[in-house]
């Protein structure tokens, strides 16, 4: 259940739904799998899996949903390589060649006879919402992902505004600034060993893992212009991350001892429990490192007038 990644997002809706009023909207939009004539499907699912039929987990004011998205894989040469077998036999019985839009129809016919012999693959993408600071992190490797889930969300609720997460300082400048002058680091911030560094042109993008950030080869790209794209750095006693210039939070490792005192209390060997003990050191860890990321990058930006 330990988030990997974490996109960030600011809920600007005041009203915050009852815990049993969001069960039962999450309940209507809950997930069923693929039909035979369906490429994907997305809806809620217990967080908890097969042990709980419960789609959110409530924590003092921190809440734990699941989405589930269900795909069939139908690869693009499968398909491609039926229609041109297809069109070159029409085209020979009508002797002449298929217009733009028979080739569409063909392709779209194809699609249609194959899908429901196409495996399906499954995905689970968590979503945290911290009722309290109107923060919502999903779990996901790419935005595109987590604004699935955010969709699937406002379809759920009827309405959801919300924005990306935003710092005064852009992050790229302030992990460009971290870099370059060693004097600038916050004093609970720990650099890592993994950087990427963009040039101001588009020269390309030099990545460099288990490196010393502050050696000469690094700083003499920096004084030459570059900046900095991603960012391996962490909080002590807390996590580490690889931050990225949107905000992202990616590769999340939390700190041993949150680790250990999870480890360490008791579930009764009860999946649902031991769900909602990491899921609360977890939101725990996240939200200490949030405010001081916020804190890191001079504080929150005023949000852009979001969209409903």
């Amino acid at each position: 259940m330990w988030f990997k990644h974490c996109h960030l997002y600011r809920c600007h809706d005041l009203e915050v739904l009852s815990l049993e009023d969001l069960e039962e909207a999450l309940a209507a939009s809950a997930f069923r799998p693929v039909s035979d004539r369906e490429a994907r499907r997305v809806g809620w699912t217990a967080p908890a899996g097969r042990a709980s039929e419960q789609r959110v987990h409530e924590i003092q004011g921190h809440r734990l949903m699941a989405m589930l998205r269900q795909e069939r894989l139908l690869p693009a040469a499968v398909v491609n390589e039926e229609v041109n077998e297809r069109r070159e036999a029409r085209e020979q019985a009508e002797g002449q060649p298929l217009s733009r839009r028979e080739r569409q129809l063909l392709k779209e016919q194809v699609m249609e006879e194959l899908l429901p012999q196409a495996f399906t693959r499954t995905q689970r993408v968590e979503l945290w919402w911290d009722t309290q600071r109107r923060l919502i992190g999903i779990n996901a490797a790419s935005r595109k992902r987590a604004e699935e889930v955010l969709d699937l969300l406002r379809q759920t609720l009827g309405s959801l505004k919300v924005t990306p997460l935003a710092t005064k300082t852009p992050p790229a400048r302030g992990m460009t600034q971290w870099l370059s002058d060693a004097g600038s680091r916050p004093e609970s911030l720990v650099l890592g060993d993994q950087v990427e560094l963009r040039a101001a042109e588009d020269d390309g993008v030099l990545r460099a893992r288990q490196v010393d950030l502050d050696s000469e080869e690094i700083q003499s790209l920096l004084e030459n212009g570059r900046q900095a794209s991603q960012l391996s750095l962490g909080s002590e006693g807390v996590l580490r991350t690889v931050l990225h210039d949107d905000l992202a939070l990616k590769s999340l490792a939390f700190d041993d001892a949150v680790l250990d005192e999870a480890s360490q209390s008791e579930d009764g060997d009860d999946p649902a429990v031991r769900l909602e003990t990491d899921f609360a050191l977890m939101s725990q860890a996240l939200s200490t490192f949030i405010e001081q990321l916020i804190d890191w990058l001079g504080g929150e930006a005023d949000p852009s007038t979001p969209s409903p």
